[in-house]
């Protein structure tokens, strides 16, 4: 059938636009000017089959040259996969590898992983770790509890009689504007020496124990000085625990006083600003001090909560949801006369992280107006509470109230909804300074179990938004040994340096009376704490025997990985867990999912499944095989997991007893270790080795040449059977060391690259060896000399066939430097050695080639001689087929890897722009592939990342938050005599604590001083090959522009063969697919509490008890203002003497005396 042909821009509404003449035929033809029946207005993708095209691309007596045929563009496919195939034959190895291995059977032995074995050994391993340090926090608690008991309470106890190591001290007095500078050094302050140790990461004392207190806890007051004289007794404990078991970590006491006492002593790692540390904060001691709980926040947001109130409530809200772990559920609701959740949650959600984010940037949103409704504000909490349809936590329930006063006390909604059970407990919080009767509050609380607190200033938000704490610990306490259960912690970062850590957590309960007959204690005396670092436990873990590509990982309940390859966070925040899920840290599909809900339910299994996996530098997706494999750790609240490819069911280990003679004769002396001699690279090619722990007194160090120079020189001192080294590790090094050489000696020395156009050949085994050929070509060898760490040698083993692996090009960078011919494409193939019945791929084998010879001689392949020397020509009365070597100005050919990266390209103006995402080269046409089917994306978020600081936007404006009084204001007495004046003046005081005045900065003042980054999400997206694996021919169109072209994946490769007519206007560059990371807030939060991933709590929950004694409830008072105690303080402050602040010590600290 014939095209009529006509010109573009004809019939086509808008300008007309002159085109180049359509090749082989006039002007070109020009799209259906009707465009899609339907859709938006985008590049629309015409498939045709080949028949259907072949008018289109040629036309009988044509003179010039046309769009080479299908049939023409399949053979061209063939002849580069014949290219490619050829060179890996001879130079690769492949086949010769595999008879060098047989050769040397004799050396190795090949070894089985059993999954179901291995899983159970490592469970128990870890289970007998987390005992050990179990009987430890068993000993610490009951000594705690004894000494507390034993303990005689001293009402004039001084700073003096106290002798302990201040774990600040050291930073205060470098600090002029010190608290204990302008005091004078105190003599109750210990001066200790400290030695370096590595199991710490820091200088440490084992003779002492260190003291960290709060900033805003007044050291010198009578409950502070009685704690410390009590808790100096478990020094001896903690030594003794440790001469029990030296592996033991930190020995932690948080005391509810906000005491911090730990072992062995260290001084506190000062930050950059304020240190707002306090133990009762951290996550390990909210989870050992309470059951779960479901908490609802309700604020009132009536017209008379204005200014500094409104911004206190605010504050308080966030420092409130700050208490709140994982294990938590909570809700935030604003009221007035109407009661309405701040946020998009409309139900009770999980405290996790990214939901507390949520809230407190909602909590910013409120606005004061209306009337006060505090029934409307109840019935709303408690219809939260009793919604039984979602998950929540089932244990603890509570309403908080944040309000400036009323006086309805809402009887009949307590009636209705929590009496007389009294399942939900009130807290009721009376927030700045007024006038109000706040009996009604105290009421409140009182009848509900709860507990009364005043917030009159911004310096008792963080205190009294924690001490409820205490009233929840009450059935703890009185539960007494039921009670006296370890827990487990998240993942977090450890204050002090160690990194990850999980704490094993027991409760320490105050066993006093109150006299004779009377009842028992039900304080919670604190929080005892033992740290286990993540390192510590992946040791435990079977490394180099499952291969580059299989791990074990470990969930707690939560779904939180313990252990993940992919657990690397890369910022650190002391106030937050580590929380990332099992279906973050891998890609998530419904087998994960259901292996995930298994290990949280604690049942073992097994599962084969085929799934999604990202490539180590996050640039490619493949599809593998994966073995998973699981039983739960007894004892502990965690599931531990193996996963395996089928290609790692068994592996090498060396057996070199045939070349040891005598035991007593140096590795060194052992045969072929002679090839990791720097004095053999020149014949041998140059040998990486992996930068493993082969012994215990091998330095490390980043460069692999001064690594392998340490390493022969203990070498030289170390026997092969000595206990100080790994021997898996280093027989195995020292076995491929050889084998990897008997490859240059039966292979790569004979052969003359260049003739390939070839710049290295290389082998990369399981032993940890990389050997690079020839020597000078180790110069431009970038890739990771830990074979498991480095991509190449990792996909290879997951895919069959020649994985082509392009230089790394950011889109922001330079183009490449293409120079001295050292820019190469890596094309690696795994090596299947089959030795029985068992197969394995022990080795990875590769070339690199020179891009601009093979850019060269890809023209040639994909061209239409018949002879190397020439390329044909084409008369003007004869039919020629376009190629791509005489018609690079016309056609555009190309080979795209299975991320979307350029690798190969005909146009010399994109040998600089190899290994760029090919959107960014031809975004018209690779918007094409993928709508065509030939590359699918996937999509996927990065919780662990780090962005650099936001720049602030208001530079030069006022502090945020802060109340600015006005002219007529400060001519008004009234205002004078008003708590405004005072509030004003408290925000003064502690404006030099809190940043911004109301909020403080976490990572500035807990983190490093090193802290320059913050932790965000990064959305990353990914391509790889779709379905189609034919070819076809298509045409793009687009506008009155049109482009034909052809794809074709090439066999045995990671390539796909691209030929396309050079675009002929830009009208389609609107349609670029973006590949690079990106920031992003993360998937919808509002979206996803809807359907909650599936979690359980812990199996134990007090929070009830019939003996409890709820008369302590909170006794607190208004403060009316007095006009002459705030005139002497506007006095003072004009003076610039302000008063001494006295230490702020609630009612709960009066109870604890002892």
């Amino acid at each position: 059938m014939a095209v009529p042909a006509r010109t573009c821009g004809a019939s086509w509404p808008g300008p007309v636009r002159t085109k180049r003449p359509w090749p082989g035929r006039g002007p070109r033809p020009c799209p259906d000017p009707r465009g899609p029946a339907s859709g938006p207005a985008r590049p629309l993708l015409l498939l045709l089959p080949p028949l259907l095209l072949l008018p289109l691309l040629t036309a009988p007596g044509a003179s010039a040259y046309s769009f080479p045929q299908q049939h023409t563009m399949q053979h061209w496919a063939r002849r580069l996969e014949q290219e490619i195939d050829g060179v890996m034959r001879i130079f690769g190895g492949v086949q010769q590898l595999r008879e060098i291995y047989k050769d040397n059977r004799n050396l190795f032995e090949v070894q089985e992983n059993e999954p179901q074995k291995l899983v159970e050994k490592v469970a128990g391993d870890i289970e007998s770790l987390l005992a050990r340090k179990v009987q430890a926090l068993k000993r610490l608690a009951d000594a705690a509890e004894n000494f507390q008991k034993a303990h005689r309470w001293q009402d004039n106890i001084k700073e003096e009689d106290i002798m302990y190591y201040d774990a600040k001290a050291d930073a205060e007095l470098d600090d002029p504007e010190s608290e204990d500078v302008e005091r004078g050094s105190k003599s109750s302050t210990l001066r200790l020496d400290f030695i370096e140790d590595p199991n710490f990461k820091n200088k440490v004392n084992y003779s002492y124990t260190a003291v960290q207190i709060p900033t805003d806890i007044y050291k010198g007051s009578t409950v502070i000085l009685n704690e410390l004289n009590w808790t100096e007794a478990l020094e001896s404990v903690f030594i003794e625990n440790r001469r029990q078991d030296p592996t033991l970590l930190w020995q932690v006491f948080g005391s509810a006083t906000g005491v911090t006492r730990y072992y062995p002593a260290t001084p506190w790692r000062a930050p950059k600003k304020i240190d707002l540390y306090d133990v009762r904060r951290r996550p390990w001691y909210i989870q050992g001090a309470s059951s779960p709980k479901d908490m609802v926040i309700i604020v009132d947001v009536s017209g008379s909560v204005s200014g500094l109130t409104l911004k206190l409530m605010k504050t308080s809200v966030c420092e409130m949801l700050d208490t709140l772990s994982d294990d938590d559920y909570v809700n935030v609701a604003s009221f007035n006369e109407k009661a309405q959740p701040v946020s998009c949650f409309t139900h009770l959600v999980q405290a996790n992280v990214r939901n507390k984010k949520v809230f407190k940037e909602a909590v910013q949103g409120m606005v004061a107006k209306g009337t006060t409704g505090y029934k409307a504000g109840f019935e709303y909490a408690f219809d939260q509470l009793q919604n039984s349809n979602i998950t929540r936590a089932n244990c603890n329930k509570m309403i908080m109230m944040f309000t400036d006063g009323g006086e309805d006390r809402v009887q009949d909604v307590f009636e209705k909804y929590n009496w007389p059970n009294r399942t939900v407990r009130v807290f009721t919080f009376s927030v700045g300074q007024h006038n109000y009767d706040v009996t009604p509050l105290q009421w409140m609380a009182c009848t509900n179990k709860g507990y009364y607190f005043e917030i009159p200033s911004i310096g008792a938000i963080r205190i009294n938004t924690q001490e409820y704490l205490d009233v929840l610990g009450r059935p703890m306490v009185l539960a007494g040994k039921e009670a006296k259960q370890v827990q487990w912690t998240n993942v977090y970062e450890d204050a002090l340096g160690l990194g990850l850590v999980v704490t094993g957590t027991l409760p320490v309960f105050n066993l006093t009376q109150d006299g004779p007959g009377e009842k028992k204690n039900q304080l919670i005396l604190g929080v005892m704490g033992i740290d286990v670092a993540l390192n510590d436990i992946k040791r435990l873990t079977p490394n180099y025997t499952l291969g580059a590509n299989g791990y074990v990982f470990a969930i707690d309940l939560n779904g939180y990985v313990l252990l993940h390859p992919n657990l690397r966070p890369q910022t650190t925040n002391f106030r937050e867990p580590v929380t990332l899920d099992f279906l973050d840290a891998e890609l998530e599909d419904e087998n994960k999912e259901e292996i995930r809900r298994s290990m949280i339910d604690g049942i073992k299994g097994h599962k084969q499944i085929r799934t999604l996996v990202k490539s180590l530098d996050e640039r490619y997706i493949d599809e593998v095989i994966r073995n998973y494999t699981w039983v739960p750790v007894r004892s502990t609240n965690y599931s531990l997991g193996l996963v395996l490819p089928p290609y790692s069911t068994f592996y090498l280990q060396a057996n070199l007893s045939d070349q040891i003679l005598q035991v007593k004769l140096p590795i060194s002396k052992l045969k072929d270790f002679e090839f990791l001699l720097p004095s053999s690279f020149e014949s041998e090619g140059h040998v990486f080795i992996a930068p493993r722990e082969y012994c215990k007194d091998l330095n490390a160090s980043d460069n692999n040449t001064e690594f392998l120079k340490n390493f022969i020189e203990l070498m030289e001192k170390v026997t092969p059977d000595s206990k100080q080294c790994n021997n898996f590790l280093l027989h195995n090094l020292i076995l491929d060391t050889g084998i990897t050489q008997q490859l240059v000696e039966r292979v790569w020395r004979d052969q003359d690259l260049n003739t390939y156009s070839l710049l290295a050949v290389f082998a990369a085994t399981d032993g940890g060896i990389t050997r690079v050929f020839p020597n000078k070509a180790a110069e431009d060898w970038t890739e990771n000399p830990e074979p498991f760490n480095a991509s190449f040698y990792r996909r290879s083993l997951d895919n069959y066939g020649y994985i082509f692996k392009p230089p790394h090009q950011d889109s922001l960078l330079r183009p490449l430097e293409l120079e001295n011919d050292t820019v190469g494409v890596l094309v690696s193939t795994a090596v299947e050695l089959s030795l029985g019945r068992r197969t394995l791929r022990p080795a990875v084998v590769g070339v690199k080639l020179d891009l601009e010879a093979w850019a060269e001689k890809f023209k040639v392949l994909a061209s239409n001689r018949t002879h190397q020397d020439q390329p044909q020509k084409c008369g003007p009365s004869s039919h020629c087929e376009m190629d791509c070597e005489v018609n690079n100005e016309d056609l555009l050919c190309v080979l795209i890897d299975d991320g979307g990266f350029l690798v190969l390209s005909n146009q010399n103006h994109q040998w600089d722009q190899v290994g760029r995402f090919f959107s960014e080269v031809d975004a018209n046409l690779m918007l094409a592939l993928y709508n065509n089917s030939f590359y699918a994306r996937k999509e996927s978020y990065d919780y662990q990342a780090a962005c650099a600081p936001q720049p602030p936007g208001n530079l030069g404006a006022a502090p945020r938050g802060v109340f600015v009084p006005t002219i007529a204001d400060f001519l008004n007495l009234a205002w004078w005599t008003s708590a405004a004046a005072w509030s004003l003046f408290q925000q003064l005081l502690y404006g030099l604590i809190y940043h911004s005045w109301f909020q403080a900065d976490p990572a500035e003042a807990e983190g490093s001083p090193e802290t320059r980054e913050s932790s965000c999400v990064m959305k990353q997206t990914q391509y790889y090959f779709g379905s189609v694996n034919a070819s076809y021919n298509a045409i793009i169109d687009c506008g009155n522009c049109s482009r034909l072209f052809h794809a074709q994946r090439l066999t045995n490769t990671n390539l796909l063969f691209v030929v396309a007519e050079k675009p002929l206007c830009s009208q389609c560059e609107a349609g670029r697919l973006l590949q690079k990371e990106t920031h992003s807030d993360g998937p919808e939060q509002c979206e996803l509490v809807q359907r909650p991933r599936y979690r359980r709590g812990p199996h134990i929950c007090f929070d009830y008890n019939a003996t409890e004694d709820t008369s302590d409830c909170g006794r607190g008072a208004s403060f009316p203002p007095s006009l002459g105690v705030l005139v002497s303080l506007q006095l003072l402050l004009l003076l610039g003497l302000p008063p001494r602040p006295q230490p702020q010590i609630h009612s709960f600290a009066a109870s604890r005396r002892l």
